[in-house]
């Protein structure tokens, strides 16, 4: 296996003193305080943004049947999708995606607790997506939208047509995208009067909100220790696919870092 440079790096790591590390620690906790008073801030500023009313009747292919947007909030106020990437015909979900979603489980129950529904949402069929959730052994809710426009008015989905010109918009800007699914994450809100509201979206390297595991990743010596190439995610693999020795295969990831 040929030596990376964050390999490298660690093993080249300054030793220093009990003394020196802690002065050097204090340095640096200072850096992740103002990191952490800017993040809660941000946060205070995404709160703020102005909210647009959905008004499309959008469908959804469900485990119970078809169900409304309106449905898929259940018992509560607020519903964060998943923006799954997953088209119709695909034999599996992609692997970034999946990385995102194996997260899910372990948080949907402390998310019901601050009236947050959580949703995957995929233009696959529900018997493809049955059978891949299956095979991964998710239990949260995924739906279809395969019927509808909802990927495409969500910006995560693009036509035969706009990828014949080689340019979508995604991300808020018209950029070039090497698949007809993206990635993303959405927010809705219900009223009293049950009106559904969009609150906000993220999308490319915004997802890595969904992504726990990298802010562990984050804390260690050699960190995320990626390729320099545009597909960072090329690394991850579904959870069943891992080989015992790390890196040792190549996959075909999506491209959620523009």
């Amino acid at each position: 296996m040929n030596t990376t440079i964050a390999e490298t790096h660690a093993r080249n790591h300054p030793i220093v003193s009990s003394d020196h590390w802690l002065s050097e620690r204090k340095t640096l906790l200072a850096r992740e305080k103002e990191l952490m008073r800017l993040h809660d801030q941000i946060a205070r500023e995404r709160r703020a943004l102005p909210w647009e009313h959905v008004e499309k009747n959008y469908i959804f292919d469900t485990a119970e049947g078809q169900r409304t947007l309106s449905e898929l909030f259940g018992g509560h106020r607020q519903l964060l999708v998943q923006h799954f990437m997953f088209g119709p015909g695909w034999e599996q979900g992609c692997p970034s995606c999946s990385f995102m979603a194996d997260h899910a489980d372990g948080m949907n129950v402390h998310l019901a607790q601050r009236d947050i529904a959580l949703v995957a949402v995929s233009r696959a069929s529900l018997a493809e997506i049955e059978r891949f959730r299956e095979r991964m052994g998710w239990q949260f809710r995924w739906v279809s939208s395969h019927d509808s426009d909802f990927n495409y008015d969500f910006g995560v989905s693009f036509r035969a047509q706009e990828l014949a010109k080689s340019e979508v918009y995604y991300n808020y800007v018209v950029q070039s995208f090497p698949a007809e699914e993206a990635p993303g994450i959405s927010v809705f809100y219900k009223d009293d009067a049950g009106r559904i509201f969009h609150t906000y979206s993220t999308y490319g390297r915004g997802v890595e909100v969904m992504m726990g595991a990298y802010n562990l990743i984050d804390l260690t010596p050699k960190g995320r220790n990626e390729n320099d190439v545009p597909n960072k995610m090329e690394w991850v693999r579904h959870h069943d696919r891992y080989l015992p020795e790390q890196g040792s295969a190549t996959a075909s990831c999506c491209h959620v870092h523009p």
